[in-house]
Protein backbone atom coordinates (compact mmCIF):
# COMPACT_ATOMS: atom_id res chain seq x y z
CA UNK A 1 0.00 0.00 0.00
CA UNK A 2 1.08 3.57 -0.88
CA UNK A 3 1.76 6.04 1.98
CA UNK A 4 -0.20 9.00 2.08
CA UNK A 5 1.91 12.48 2.11
CA UNK A 6 0.81 12.76 5.54
CA UNK A 7 2.79 9.11 6.32
CA UNK A 8 5.20 10.62 4.76
CA UNK A 9 6.35 13.04 6.83
CA UNK A 10 6.26 11.13 10.05
CA UNK A 11 8.43 8.33 8.69
CA UNK A 12 10.87 10.82 7.44
CA UNK A 13 10.47 10.33 3.64
CA UNK A 14 12.05 7.17 3.60
CA UNK A 15 10.80 3.70 2.56
CA UNK A 16 9.44 1.48 5.58
CA UNK A 17 9.75 -2.33 5.83
CA UNK A 18 6.23 -3.91 5.53
CA UNK A 19 6.24 -4.71 9.25
CA UNK A 20 6.08 -0.85 9.79
CA UNK A 21 3.16 -0.73 7.13
CA UNK A 22 0.90 -3.35 8.92
CA UNK A 23 1.36 -1.76 12.35
CA UNK A 24 0.66 1.51 10.73
CA UNK A 25 -2.67 -0.08 8.72
CA UNK A 26 -3.54 -1.40 12.57
CA UNK A 27 -2.96 1.83 14.79
CA UNK A 28 -5.41 3.92 11.91
CA UNK A 29 -8.54 1.56 12.21
CA UNK A 30 -7.84 1.48 15.88
CA UNK A 31 -7.78 5.34 16.19
CA UNK A 32 -10.73 5.29 13.31
CA UNK A 33 -13.26 2.84 15.84
CA UNK A 34 -12.14 4.87 18.61
CA UNK A 35 -14.11 7.83 17.47
CA UNK A 36 -17.17 5.84 16.03
CA UNK A 37 -20.65 5.83 18.09
CA UNK A 38 -21.76 2.28 18.75
CA UNK A 39 -24.18 1.13 15.99
CA UNK A 40 -26.17 -1.85 15.67
CA UNK A 41 -24.60 -5.25 17.05
CA UNK A 42 -21.01 -3.94 16.90
CA UNK A 43 -21.84 -2.69 12.75
CA UNK A 44 -19.99 0.52 12.80
CA UNK A 45 -16.69 -1.70 11.60
CA UNK A 46 -14.03 -0.28 9.07
CA UNK A 47 -15.99 -1.82 6.40
CA UNK A 48 -18.33 1.13 5.64
CA UNK A 49 -17.44 3.13 2.58
CA UNK A 50 -18.45 6.40 1.69
CA UNK A 51 -19.32 7.88 4.41
CA UNK A 52 -17.26 11.22 5.43
CA UNK A 53 -16.50 10.17 8.57
CA UNK A 54 -14.92 6.97 8.03
CA UNK A 55 -11.53 9.09 6.38
CA UNK A 56 -8.70 10.15 8.38
CA UNK A 57 -8.56 14.53 8.04
CA UNK A 58 -5.41 13.75 5.95
CA UNK A 59 -7.06 11.76 3.39
CA UNK A 60 -9.53 14.78 3.03
CA UNK A 61 -6.95 17.43 2.52
CA UNK A 62 -7.44 18.65 6.42
CA UNK A 63 -4.82 19.13 9.15
CA UNK A 64 -5.34 17.31 12.97
CA UNK A 65 -7.00 20.17 15.23
CA UNK A 66 -8.97 22.40 11.96
CA UNK A 67 -12.52 22.12 12.34
CA UNK A 68 -14.70 20.59 10.28
CA UNK A 69 -17.03 22.53 7.62
CA UNK A 70 -20.71 22.98 9.24
CA UNK A 71 -22.48 21.12 6.29
CA UNK A 72 -20.58 18.20 6.63
CA UNK A 73 -22.32 17.10 10.20
CA UNK A 74 -25.33 16.75 8.33
CA UNK A 75 -23.75 14.60 5.45
CA UNK A 76 -22.05 12.33 8.29
CA UNK A 77 -25.46 12.29 9.96
CA UNK A 78 -27.36 11.03 6.13
CA UNK A 79 -24.59 8.69 5.97
CA UNK A 80 -25.28 7.07 9.38
CA UNK A 81 -29.09 6.64 8.25
CA UNK A 82 -28.11 5.55 5.00
CA UNK A 83 -25.91 2.67 6.67
CA UNK A 84 -28.33 1.65 9.36
CA UNK A 85 -30.83 1.05 6.54
CA UNK A 86 -28.89 -0.73 4.64
CA UNK A 87 -27.84 -3.25 7.33
CA UNK A 88 -31.72 -3.94 7.51
CA UNK A 89 -32.11 -4.32 4.13
CA UNK A 90 -33.52 -0.92 3.24
CA UNK A 91 -32.99 2.42 0.86
CA UNK A 92 -32.66 5.89 2.21
CA UNK A 93 -35.43 8.13 1.55
CA UNK A 94 -35.39 11.36 3.32
CA UNK A 95 -39.23 11.50 3.18
CA UNK A 96 -39.89 8.22 3.92
CA UNK A 97 -38.99 5.39 6.29
CA UNK A 98 -40.18 2.08 6.02
CA UNK A 99 -38.70 -0.64 8.61
CA UNK A 100 -41.64 -3.14 8.98
CA UNK A 101 -40.65 -6.18 9.78
CA UNK A 102 -37.74 -5.93 10.09
CA UNK A 103 -37.42 -7.80 13.22
CA UNK A 104 -35.94 -4.71 15.28
CA UNK A 105 -34.83 -4.91 18.35
CA UNK A 106 -34.76 -2.36 21.33
CA UNK A 107 -31.01 -1.71 20.77
CA UNK A 108 -32.35 -0.73 16.81
CA UNK A 109 -34.84 1.74 18.57
CA UNK A 110 -32.19 3.62 20.86
CA UNK A 111 -30.30 3.55 17.67
CA UNK A 112 -33.20 4.89 15.32
CA UNK A 113 -33.79 7.29 17.42
CA UNK A 114 -30.73 8.66 17.46
CA UNK A 115 -30.95 9.29 13.87
CA UNK A 116 -34.49 11.17 13.73
CA UNK A 117 -32.50 14.41 13.57
CA UNK A 118 -30.61 13.89 10.45
CA UNK A 119 -33.85 13.46 9.02
CA UNK A 120 -36.31 16.67 9.24
CA UNK A 121 -38.14 16.25 6.40
CA UNK A 122 -39.55 12.69 6.80
CA UNK A 123 -43.57 12.88 6.07
CA UNK A 124 -44.15 8.47 7.22
CA UNK A 125 -42.77 6.38 9.65
CA UNK A 126 -43.75 2.37 9.66
CA UNK A 127 -41.97 0.63 12.07
CA UNK A 128 -45.09 -2.15 12.16
CA UNK A 129 -44.39 -5.85 12.67
CA UNK A 130 -41.43 -5.73 14.76
CA UNK A 131 -42.81 -7.26 17.70
CA UNK A 132 -39.67 -7.41 19.98
CA UNK A 133 -39.87 -3.13 20.14
CA UNK A 134 -42.83 -3.77 22.25
CA UNK A 135 -41.91 -2.07 25.81
CA UNK A 136 -39.64 -0.12 24.76
CA UNK A 137 -41.22 2.29 22.40
CA UNK A 138 -40.53 5.50 24.52
CA UNK A 139 -37.15 5.16 23.36
CA UNK A 140 -38.56 6.39 20.21
CA UNK A 141 -41.31 8.76 20.74
CA UNK A 142 -39.38 10.76 22.96
CA UNK A 143 -37.43 11.89 19.71
CA UNK A 144 -40.50 12.57 17.67
CA UNK A 145 -39.88 16.43 18.27
CA UNK A 146 -37.08 15.66 15.46
CA UNK A 147 -39.63 14.79 12.79
CA UNK A 148 -42.41 17.43 13.67
CA UNK A 149 -43.28 17.09 10.24
CA UNK A 150 -44.71 13.41 9.83
CA UNK A 151 -47.80 12.87 8.71
CA UNK A 152 -47.95 8.97 8.52
CA UNK A 153 -47.19 7.03 11.72
CA UNK A 154 -47.92 3.22 11.63
CA UNK A 155 -46.59 1.03 14.67
CA UNK A 156 -49.00 -2.21 13.71
CA UNK A 157 -48.08 -5.28 16.00
CA UNK A 158 -45.32 -3.60 17.88
CA UNK A 159 -46.85 -5.74 20.89
CA UNK A 160 -47.82 -2.02 22.22
CA UNK A 161 -48.18 -2.25 25.69
CA UNK A 162 -50.10 0.30 28.58
CA UNK A 163 -46.77 2.17 29.19
CA UNK A 164 -46.42 2.37 25.17
CA UNK A 165 -49.61 4.24 24.52
CA UNK A 166 -48.82 6.58 27.02
CA UNK A 167 -45.89 7.74 26.41
CA UNK A 168 -47.18 7.57 22.25
CA UNK A 169 -49.97 10.04 23.74
CA UNK A 170 -47.13 12.71 24.99
CA UNK A 171 -45.46 12.77 21.86
CA UNK A 172 -48.37 13.33 19.62
CA UNK A 173 -47.91 17.07 20.97
CA UNK A 174 -44.74 16.82 18.82
CA UNK A 175 -46.48 16.06 15.51
CA UNK A 176 -48.84 18.72 14.94
CA UNK A 177 -49.51 17.40 11.24
CA UNK A 178 -49.85 13.88 11.62
CA UNK A 179 -52.83 12.37 9.38
CA UNK A 180 -52.49 9.15 9.32
CA UNK A 181 -52.44 6.89 12.85
CA UNK A 182 -52.56 3.62 12.50
CA UNK A 183 -51.82 0.67 15.80
CA UNK A 184 -54.03 -1.95 14.71
CA UNK A 185 -52.90 -5.38 15.81
CA UNK A 186 -51.63 -4.49 19.61
CA UNK A 187 -53.83 -6.39 21.82
CA UNK A 188 -52.39 -3.89 24.43
CA UNK A 189 -53.75 -1.14 23.31
CA UNK A 190 -57.43 -2.24 24.13
CA UNK A 191 -58.36 -3.46 28.06
CA UNK A 192 -58.65 0.50 28.76
CA UNK A 193 -54.76 1.06 27.68
CA UNK A 194 -56.26 3.61 24.85
CA UNK A 195 -57.61 6.17 27.41
CA UNK A 196 -53.31 7.28 26.99
CA UNK A 197 -54.52 8.72 23.81
CA UNK A 198 -57.37 10.61 24.96
CA UNK A 199 -57.28 14.82 24.48
CA UNK A 200 -53.60 13.99 22.68
CA UNK A 201 -54.94 13.13 18.87
CA UNK A 202 -54.04 16.59 17.16
CA UNK A 203 -56.66 17.87 14.84
CA UNK A 204 -55.28 17.03 12.14
CA UNK A 205 -55.68 13.87 12.26
CA UNK A 206 -57.71 12.62 9.02
CA UNK A 207 -57.73 8.31 9.55
CA UNK A 208 -57.38 6.13 12.32
CA UNK A 209 -56.84 2.60 12.56
CA UNK A 210 -57.77 0.28 15.45
CA UNK A 211 -57.95 -3.23 13.86
CA UNK A 212 -57.76 -6.27 15.95
CA UNK A 213 -57.01 -4.61 19.49
CA UNK A 214 -58.98 -5.67 21.79
CA UNK A 215 -60.83 -2.86 22.18
CA UNK A 216 -63.77 -3.10 25.36
CA UNK A 217 -66.70 -1.15 26.71
CA UNK A 218 -64.55 1.09 28.30
CA UNK A 219 -62.27 1.52 25.27
CA UNK A 220 -64.97 2.33 23.10
CA UNK A 221 -65.73 5.50 25.69
CA UNK A 222 -62.68 6.61 25.18
CA UNK A 223 -62.68 6.38 21.65
CA UNK A 224 -66.15 8.48 21.08
CA UNK A 225 -64.23 11.25 23.13
CA UNK A 226 -61.49 11.36 21.04
CA UNK A 227 -63.83 11.05 17.78
CA UNK A 228 -65.79 13.81 18.66
CA UNK A 229 -62.93 16.30 18.79
CA UNK A 230 -61.39 15.42 15.52
CA UNK A 231 -62.75 17.57 12.97
CA UNK A 232 -60.85 16.21 10.05
CA UNK A 233 -61.50 12.91 10.57
CA UNK A 234 -62.38 10.81 7.54
CA UNK A 235 -61.54 7.17 8.48
CA UNK A 236 -62.40 4.94 11.56
CA UNK A 237 -61.85 1.77 11.01
CA UNK A 238 -62.12 -0.44 14.44
CA UNK A 239 -62.57 -4.09 12.53
CA UNK A 240 -62.32 -7.06 14.28
CA UNK A 241 -62.73 -5.74 17.81
CA UNK A 242 -65.21 -8.75 18.89
CA UNK A 243 -65.36 -7.33 23.18
CA UNK A 244 -66.35 -3.64 21.48
CA UNK A 245 -69.90 -3.72 21.70
CA UNK A 246 -70.05 -5.87 24.74
CA UNK A 247 -71.42 -4.92 28.12
CA UNK A 248 -73.95 -2.91 26.43
CA UNK A 249 -74.96 -1.71 29.93
CA UNK A 250 -71.99 0.74 30.32
CA UNK A 251 -72.78 2.29 27.69
CA UNK A 252 -69.66 2.12 25.68
CA UNK A 253 -70.80 1.55 22.32
CA UNK A 254 -73.69 3.75 22.64
CA UNK A 255 -71.37 6.66 23.69
CA UNK A 256 -69.20 5.95 20.53
CA UNK A 257 -72.14 5.65 18.34
CA UNK A 258 -73.42 9.13 19.40
CA UNK A 259 -69.96 10.80 19.17
CA UNK A 260 -70.10 10.09 15.33
CA UNK A 261 -72.28 12.24 14.99
CA UNK A 262 -70.05 15.06 16.02
CA UNK A 263 -67.50 13.81 13.27
CA UNK A 264 -69.50 15.37 10.25
CA UNK A 265 -66.34 14.88 7.94
CA UNK A 266 -66.12 10.88 8.15
CA UNK A 267 -66.55 8.93 5.05
CA UNK A 268 -65.32 5.61 5.76
CA UNK A 269 -66.60 3.37 8.48
CA UNK A 270 -65.65 -0.10 9.27
CA UNK A 271 -66.93 -2.20 11.86
CA UNK A 272 -66.15 -5.38 10.84
CA UNK A 273 -66.57 -8.66 12.89
CA UNK A 274 -66.93 -6.35 15.79
CA UNK A 275 -69.73 -8.39 17.67
CA UNK A 276 -72.25 -5.95 16.72
CA UNK A 277 -76.30 -6.59 17.50
CA UNK A 278 -79.31 -4.93 16.39
CA UNK A 279 -79.54 -3.13 19.54
CA UNK A 280 -75.81 -1.73 18.08
CA UNK A 281 -77.90 -1.05 15.28
CA UNK A 282 -80.36 1.01 16.88
CA UNK A 283 -77.49 3.40 18.23
CA UNK A 284 -75.60 3.59 14.95
CA UNK A 285 -78.16 4.25 12.73
CA UNK A 286 -79.13 7.58 14.98
CA UNK A 287 -75.88 9.41 14.05
CA UNK A 288 -76.43 8.78 10.67
CA UNK A 289 -78.57 12.08 9.71
CA UNK A 290 -75.36 14.23 10.56
CA UNK A 291 -72.62 11.70 8.75
CA UNK A 292 -73.57 13.00 5.18
CA UNK A 293 -70.07 12.57 3.79
CA UNK A 294 -69.89 8.64 4.61
CA UNK A 295 -69.13 6.98 1.44
CA UNK A 296 -68.03 3.22 2.69
CA UNK A 297 -69.61 1.59 5.38
CA UNK A 298 -68.75 -1.97 6.49
CA UNK A 299 -70.47 -3.78 9.45
CA UNK A 300 -69.84 -7.09 7.65
CA UNK A 301 -68.52 -10.61 9.64
CA UNK A 302 -71.17 -9.81 12.33
CA UNK A 303 -73.25 -12.57 12.74
CA UNK A 304 -75.48 -11.41 15.80
CA UNK A 305 -77.01 -8.75 13.03
CA UNK A 306 -79.20 -11.61 11.86
CA UNK A 307 -83.04 -10.77 11.75
CA UNK A 308 -82.17 -6.65 12.82
CA UNK A 309 -81.10 -5.46 9.73
CA UNK A 310 -84.31 -3.58 9.78
CA UNK A 311 -83.30 -1.55 12.50
CA UNK A 312 -80.27 0.07 9.73
CA UNK A 313 -82.31 0.37 6.96
CA UNK A 314 -84.41 2.77 7.74
CA UNK A 315 -81.70 5.45 8.62
CA UNK A 316 -79.75 4.01 5.44
CA UNK A 317 -81.21 6.86 3.27
CA UNK A 318 -79.46 9.96 5.50
CA UNK A 319 -76.81 8.53 3.52
CA UNK A 320 -77.21 9.75 0.50
CA UNK A 321 -73.50 9.40 -0.56
CA UNK A 322 -73.11 6.01 -0.18
CA UNK A 323 -70.84 4.16 -2.45
CA UNK A 324 -69.53 1.01 -0.64
CA UNK A 325 -71.88 -0.96 1.58
CA UNK A 326 -70.26 -4.22 2.91
CA UNK A 327 -72.87 -7.09 4.36
CA UNK A 328 -70.92 -10.07 3.64
CA UNK A 329 -70.96 -13.01 5.99
CA UNK A 330 -73.95 -11.30 8.62
CA UNK A 331 -76.23 -14.45 8.17
CA UNK A 332 -78.83 -11.89 6.67
CA UNK A 333 -82.40 -13.71 6.38
CA UNK A 334 -84.86 -12.95 3.58
CA UNK A 335 -86.60 -10.74 6.18
CA UNK A 336 -82.99 -8.66 6.59
CA UNK A 337 -82.81 -8.58 2.57
CA UNK A 338 -85.99 -7.78 1.92
CA UNK A 339 -85.59 -4.87 4.32
CA UNK A 340 -82.33 -3.61 2.20
CA UNK A 341 -84.28 -4.16 -0.93
CA UNK A 342 -86.62 -1.33 -0.20
CA UNK A 343 -83.93 1.42 0.88
CA UNK A 344 -81.41 1.10 -2.48
CA UNK A 345 -83.73 3.25 -4.45
CA UNK A 346 -82.12 5.80 -1.83
CA UNK A 347 -78.55 4.92 -2.13
CA UNK A 348 -78.22 6.67 -6.00
CA UNK A 349 -74.19 6.80 -5.41
CA UNK A 350 -73.93 2.83 -4.41
CA UNK A 351 -71.12 1.24 -6.66
CA UNK A 352 -70.63 -1.65 -4.51
CA UNK A 353 -73.05 -3.59 -2.61
CA UNK A 354 -71.53 -6.98 -1.13
CA UNK A 355 -73.91 -9.57 0.59
CA UNK A 356 -71.84 -12.70 -0.19
CA UNK A 357 -71.56 -15.77 2.17
CA UNK A 358 -74.85 -14.84 3.09
CA UNK A 359 -76.66 -18.24 1.71
CA UNK A 360 -80.32 -17.61 2.82
CA UNK A 361 -79.64 -14.23 0.03
CA UNK A 362 -79.69 -16.55 -2.62
CA UNK A 363 -82.80 -16.98 -3.85
CA UNK A 364 -83.50 -13.19 -3.59
CA UNK A 365 -80.57 -11.34 -6.09
CA UNK A 366 -83.67 -11.02 -8.58
CA UNK A 367 -85.27 -8.38 -5.82
CA UNK A 368 -81.79 -6.81 -4.99
CA UNK A 369 -80.68 -6.87 -8.88
CA UNK A 370 -84.35 -4.55 -9.64
CA UNK A 371 -83.92 -2.24 -6.75
CA UNK A 372 -80.50 -1.57 -7.90
CA UNK A 373 -79.55 1.51 -10.50
CA UNK A 374 -77.49 -1.30 -12.42
CA UNK A 375 -75.33 1.73 -14.47
CA UNK A 376 -73.84 2.55 -11.00
CA UNK A 377 -72.95 -1.08 -10.02
CA UNK A 378 -69.04 -1.89 -10.31
CA UNK A 379 -69.09 -5.03 -7.47
CA UNK A 380 -71.61 -7.38 -6.80
CA UNK A 381 -69.65 -10.44 -4.83
CA UNK A 382 -72.40 -13.21 -4.62
CA UNK A 383 -69.87 -15.99 -3.96
CA UNK A 384 -71.54 -18.55 -1.45
CA UNK A 385 -75.13 -17.12 -1.76
CA UNK A 386 -76.99 -20.61 -2.90
CA UNK A 387 -77.87 -19.06 -6.16
CA UNK A 388 -81.12 -20.36 -7.66
CA UNK A 389 -81.81 -20.60 -11.41
CA UNK A 390 -84.17 -17.44 -11.38
CA UNK A 391 -81.23 -15.51 -9.24
CA UNK A 392 -78.42 -16.41 -11.73
CA UNK A 393 -80.64 -15.07 -14.07
CA UNK A 394 -81.24 -11.82 -13.01
CA UNK A 395 -77.63 -11.43 -12.06
CA UNK A 396 -76.81 -11.49 -15.71
CA UNK A 397 -78.69 -7.96 -16.09
CA UNK A 398 -76.23 -6.60 -13.89
CA UNK A 399 -72.78 -8.29 -15.59
CA UNK A 400 -72.89 -6.06 -18.07
CA UNK A 401 -71.62 -3.11 -15.81
CA UNK A 402 -69.89 -4.73 -12.96
CA UNK A 403 -66.10 -4.59 -13.14
CA UNK A 404 -65.52 -7.29 -10.80
CA UNK A 405 -68.10 -10.81 -10.87
CA UNK A 406 -67.42 -13.21 -8.24
CA UNK A 407 -70.17 -15.82 -8.16
CA UNK A 408 -67.51 -18.53 -6.60
CA UNK A 409 -69.00 -21.63 -4.60
CA UNK A 410 -72.46 -21.48 -6.78
CA UNK A 411 -73.03 -24.82 -7.92
CA UNK A 412 -76.20 -23.43 -10.41
CA UNK A 413 -73.17 -21.89 -12.88
CA UNK A 414 -71.99 -24.96 -13.95
CA UNK A 415 -73.60 -25.33 -17.68
CA UNK A 416 -75.22 -21.81 -17.21
CA UNK A 417 -71.62 -20.14 -17.64
CA UNK A 418 -72.85 -19.30 -21.18
CA UNK A 419 -75.71 -17.00 -19.39
CA UNK A 420 -73.18 -14.62 -18.07
CA UNK A 421 -70.68 -14.96 -20.86
CA UNK A 422 -72.83 -13.54 -23.09
CA UNK A 423 -73.58 -10.24 -21.05
CA UNK A 424 -70.09 -9.21 -20.80
CA UNK A 425 -68.84 -5.98 -22.14
CA UNK A 426 -65.42 -5.65 -23.52
CA UNK A 427 -62.67 -3.99 -21.68
CA UNK A 428 -65.09 -3.22 -18.70
CA UNK A 429 -65.08 -6.37 -16.41
CA UNK A 430 -61.14 -7.15 -14.47
CA UNK A 431 -61.82 -9.73 -12.12
CA UNK A 432 -63.94 -12.81 -12.86
CA UNK A 433 -63.78 -15.06 -9.97
CA UNK A 434 -65.52 -19.04 -10.96
CA UNK A 435 -63.67 -21.32 -7.92
CA UNK A 436 -65.39 -24.34 -7.35
CA UNK A 437 -68.81 -23.83 -9.87
CA UNK A 438 -68.89 -27.13 -11.02
CA UNK A 439 -67.60 -25.95 -14.11
CA UNK A 440 -67.54 -28.31 -17.21
CA UNK A 441 -65.39 -28.51 -20.59
CA UNK A 442 -67.99 -26.85 -22.36
CA UNK A 443 -67.74 -24.05 -20.17
CA UNK A 444 -64.62 -23.32 -20.76
CA UNK A 445 -64.90 -24.12 -24.71
CA UNK A 446 -67.25 -20.72 -24.15
CA UNK A 447 -65.13 -18.62 -22.10
CA UNK A 448 -62.27 -19.31 -24.64
CA UNK A 449 -64.70 -18.17 -27.74
CA UNK A 450 -65.36 -14.66 -25.24
CA UNK A 451 -61.37 -14.46 -25.11
CA UNK A 452 -60.87 -14.97 -28.79
CA UNK A 453 -62.98 -12.00 -29.48
CA UNK A 454 -61.00 -9.71 -27.06
CA UNK A 455 -64.08 -9.86 -24.92
CA UNK A 456 -61.91 -10.30 -21.36
CA UNK A 457 -59.08 -8.02 -22.74
CA UNK A 458 -58.90 -6.29 -19.61
CA UNK A 459 -59.23 -9.03 -17.57
CA UNK A 460 -56.56 -9.04 -14.55
CA UNK A 461 -57.54 -11.95 -12.07
CA UNK A 462 -59.54 -15.65 -13.44
CA UNK A 463 -60.24 -17.87 -10.81
CA UNK A 464 -60.73 -21.02 -12.00
CA UNK A 465 -59.91 -23.36 -9.10
CA UNK A 466 -61.52 -26.56 -7.52
CA UNK A 467 -63.95 -27.22 -11.08
CA UNK A 468 -62.03 -30.94 -11.63
CA UNK A 469 -64.86 -31.74 -14.11
CA UNK A 470 -63.15 -30.06 -16.63
CA UNK A 471 -61.35 -32.22 -19.30
CA UNK A 472 -57.88 -31.45 -21.12
CA UNK A 473 -60.18 -29.85 -24.21
CA UNK A 474 -61.40 -27.50 -22.03
CA UNK A 475 -58.10 -26.01 -20.97
CA UNK A 476 -56.42 -26.55 -24.00
CA UNK A 477 -59.00 -24.01 -25.76
CA UNK A 478 -59.34 -21.69 -23.20
CA UNK A 479 -55.43 -21.08 -23.60
CA UNK A 480 -55.11 -21.51 -27.12
CA UNK A 481 -57.79 -18.48 -27.60
CA UNK A 482 -55.70 -15.92 -26.71
CA UNK A 483 -57.18 -12.39 -25.54
CA UNK A 484 -55.71 -12.25 -22.26
CA UNK A 485 -52.62 -9.99 -22.68
CA UNK A 486 -53.77 -8.19 -19.02
CA UNK A 487 -53.53 -11.20 -17.11
CA UNK A 488 -51.89 -10.77 -14.09
CA UNK A 489 -53.05 -13.45 -11.72
CA UNK A 490 -54.11 -17.35 -12.81
CA UNK A 491 -55.47 -19.87 -10.50
CA UNK A 492 -56.05 -23.13 -12.08
CA UNK A 493 -55.70 -25.33 -8.66
CA UNK A 494 -57.75 -28.26 -7.74
CA UNK A 495 -59.52 -29.10 -4.76
CA UNK A 496 -57.38 -30.16 -1.67
CA UNK A 497 -56.75 -33.78 -1.16
CA UNK A 498 -57.01 -34.28 -4.72
CA UNK A 499 -55.01 -34.67 -7.70
CA UNK A 500 -55.16 -34.66 -11.53
CA UNK A 501 -52.14 -34.53 -14.48
CA UNK A 502 -51.84 -31.58 -16.93
CA UNK A 503 -49.72 -33.12 -19.75
CA UNK A 504 -52.85 -32.74 -21.55
CA UNK A 505 -52.97 -29.13 -21.93
CA UNK A 506 -49.25 -27.96 -20.28
CA UNK A 507 -47.70 -27.60 -23.47
CA UNK A 508 -50.68 -25.66 -24.32
CA UNK A 509 -50.08 -23.23 -21.63
CA UNK A 510 -46.43 -22.93 -21.82
CA UNK A 511 -46.42 -21.70 -25.61
CA UNK A 512 -49.54 -19.11 -24.57
CA UNK A 513 -47.93 -17.54 -21.51
CA UNK A 514 -45.52 -15.32 -23.85
CA UNK A 515 -48.82 -13.82 -24.97
CA UNK A 516 -49.67 -13.14 -21.08
CA UNK A 517 -46.92 -10.31 -20.51
CA UNK A 518 -48.53 -8.95 -17.29
CA UNK A 519 -48.80 -12.43 -16.00
CA UNK A 520 -47.01 -12.36 -12.33
CA UNK A 521 -48.81 -15.40 -10.60
CA UNK A 522 -50.19 -18.86 -11.59
CA UNK A 523 -51.32 -20.88 -9.32
CA UNK A 524 -51.76 -24.85 -10.28
CA UNK A 525 -51.31 -27.02 -6.78
CA UNK A 526 -52.42 -30.42 -6.65
CA UNK A 527 -51.80 -30.97 -10.77
CA UNK A 528 -49.13 -33.57 -11.20
CA UNK A 529 -46.46 -33.15 -13.44
CA UNK A 530 -43.70 -35.31 -15.27
CA UNK A 531 -40.17 -34.19 -13.86
CA UNK A 532 -39.00 -33.19 -17.58
CA UNK A 533 -42.79 -31.13 -17.38
CA UNK A 534 -41.90 -29.87 -14.30
CA UNK A 535 -38.76 -28.73 -15.26
CA UNK A 536 -39.79 -26.84 -18.34
CA UNK A 537 -42.46 -25.11 -16.59
CA UNK A 538 -40.30 -24.01 -13.57
CA UNK A 539 -37.61 -22.62 -16.16
CA UNK A 540 -40.56 -20.73 -18.29
CA UNK A 541 -41.91 -19.16 -15.49
CA UNK A 542 -38.50 -18.62 -13.58
CA UNK A 543 -37.35 -16.45 -16.78
CA UNK A 544 -40.05 -14.82 -16.92
CA UNK A 545 -40.36 -13.81 -12.89
CA UNK A 546 -43.53 -15.56 -12.62
CA UNK A 547 -44.30 -16.58 -8.77
CA UNK A 548 -45.68 -20.05 -9.65
CA UNK A 549 -48.07 -21.81 -6.66
CA UNK A 550 -46.92 -25.66 -7.52
CA UNK A 551 -47.13 -28.51 -5.07
CA UNK A 552 -43.37 -29.82 -4.48
CA UNK A 553 -44.09 -33.18 -3.82
CA UNK A 554 -42.34 -35.34 -6.56
CA UNK A 555 -43.44 -38.66 -6.83
CA UNK A 556 -40.28 -41.73 -6.07
CA UNK A 557 -39.93 -41.64 -9.61
CA UNK A 558 -38.96 -38.07 -9.59
CA UNK A 559 -36.58 -38.44 -6.63
CA UNK A 560 -34.94 -40.91 -8.31
CA UNK A 561 -34.37 -38.67 -11.16
CA UNK A 562 -33.57 -36.07 -9.46
CA UNK A 563 -31.05 -37.76 -7.28
CA UNK A 564 -29.10 -39.16 -10.40
CA UNK A 565 -29.18 -35.56 -11.85
CA UNK A 566 -27.56 -34.28 -8.56
CA UNK A 567 -24.98 -36.95 -8.59
CA UNK A 568 -23.63 -35.77 -12.57
CA UNK A 569 -21.53 -32.86 -12.43
CA UNK A 570 -23.00 -29.66 -14.05
CA UNK A 571 -22.22 -29.66 -17.84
Amino acid sequence: MEPTDGQRGRDGGHKRSPFDVILSQIRRKRSASDRKPLGRFLSWTSDRTGIPEDAEPESRGLSPGVPVPAESEQDVGWGRVCVFLQKLGKKADSRSLSLAHCDLTPTDLLELASLLQFLPQLEEMDVSWNELVGGSLMALTSHLQHVGGVRTLRLCSCRMNSEDVSALGEALGCVPHLEILDLSWNGGVGGGALRGLLGKLPPSLRELHLVACRLSAVDAAALGGMVSILPKLCLLDVSCNPQLSQEMDQGGFRELASSLSHATSLTTLRFQACGLTPACLDDLGGSFHCLPSVRELDLSCNKRLSGGLTRLTSHLAHLSHLEVLDLHLCCLTPADVEALTQVLPSLPALVELDVSSNKEAGHMVHQLVSALQLTQMRRLPLNSCRLDKESFTALALAVPYLHSLDVSWCKVVGTRLQLLLDSLQPSVIVELRLSSCQLVTDDLRRLAEVCRRSCLSSLRLLDLSYNGSVGDDGWSALFAAGGLGSMEDLDLSLRPLTSAPCSGWLHVLLSALPRMPALARLAMRRWSTGPQERRQLEYTVKHRNIRLDLDQNPTESEWKVTDQEESQPEE
